[in-house]
């Protein structure tokens, strides 16, 4: 990991100076930027500042048994009241429409891990090296000699579990695993987080991945492995968007594929694209993703695009 002693020490400094902070977390909000914002309310509540955590969703249904905490969206929060905003993992989706409605008072932080981040802030700890925004964060936490509760370390977990797919990842770092086993010695609960966020599926998640799993194809002549999720699949479930997790890293799973790719239309209008691989794989999933505007990582990756999904002859097109 980088040498981030001047920017942990800044953003001490930050915090003893704010009493109002606002917590950021991205679109769509997975595991990683999830548990980020959680353990660092948990942490800010407990010294005594007022802090909300802001998104465009709200907390992920998965999460409600693991915190009593929820997320607010934007446009319901006096934003020019904070003293200082904290943004956690994939922070262009989202925070980058906010960041320039800040007052120049305001105390801006960025904590991501994805390669591709160019957005400025007057601190940014950035390193794509970590596993997870979680991961930047306990380090942070340590180096500044704070307590670390089991609330937090439950948070902490989940974002690690959920970036490394629970440790089958190729980011799955002898430090990750270090970090993991202090997680769980102060408390955190593998096995309540893996019920929670994994093995507790709703039967409309299950239906959904049903869909999914049978309109997957193969094209043999790239090893990908592709599906599409319309509107309609997700409203005939009873689901949402949420449900759609974890199914390009199950297609990714499927014998004789290079990579996976699921396409799913939004209420906006947009489709959003899911890019997953492996490191043995060889294959360059965020190139992929950058040629539709996107970014992520090496092996998992999203993009997204206007327009709608339409099946033809040949296959599904975007129109």
């Amino acid at each position: 990991m980088k040498n981030f002693t001047t920017e942990f020490n800044s953003l001490s400094y930050v915090i003893k100076k704010s009493q109002r902070i606002l917590l950021f977390a991205h679109n769509g909000p997975d595991g990683d930027t999830s548990g980020s914002v959680l353990a660092l309310k948990e942490y800010l509540v407990s010294i005594g500042k007022t802090v909300d955590i802001a998104c465009n969703e709200p907390l992920p249904s998965f999460l409600e048994t693991l915190t009593a905490y929820d997320f607010k969206l934007p446009e319901s929060l006096d934003l020019e009241s904070y003293d200082a905003v904290i943004a956690t993992d994939s922070v262009e989706r989202g925070f980058q429409a906010v960041l320039p409605t800040l007052p120049e008072k305001t105390a801006t932080i960025i904590i991501d891990h994805h390669p591709d981040i160019d957005i400025s802030a007057d601190i940014v700890i950035l390193d794509s090296k970590s596993s997870s925004a979680c991961e930047l964060i306990y380090e942070y936490f340590v180096s500044q000699n704070i307590h670390i509760t089991k609330n937090i370390a439950t948070y902490l977990m989940i974002g690690v579990l959920s970036d490394t797919g629970n440790f089958q990842h190729s980011n799955t770092s002898t430090r990750v695993m270090e970090i993991s086993s202090d997680l769980m010695k102060k408390g955190a609960s593998f096995s309540k987080i893996i019920e929670a966020t994994f093995a507790n599926k709703k039967l409309s998640t299950l239906k959904l991945w049903g869909i999914a799993f049978e309109k997957a194809k193969i094209n043999p002549k790239n090893g990908l492995i592709t599906t599409v999720l319309t509107k309609k699949d997700i409203e005939d479930c009873n689901a949402s968007t949420e449900d759609i997790g974890q199914v390009a890293s199950i297609l990714n799973t499927v014998p004789g594929t290079k990579f996976s790719l699921v396409l799913s239309e939004r209420d906006d209008g947009t489709i959003k694209g899911s890019l997953r691989s492996e490191q043995y794989k060889g294959v360059d999933v965020s190139e992929i993703a950058h040629l539709f505007g996107g970014g992520g990582h090496k092996l998992a990756s999203g993009f997204e695009v206007k327009g709608q999904i339409k099946e033809t002859e040949t296959g599904w097109e975007i129109i």
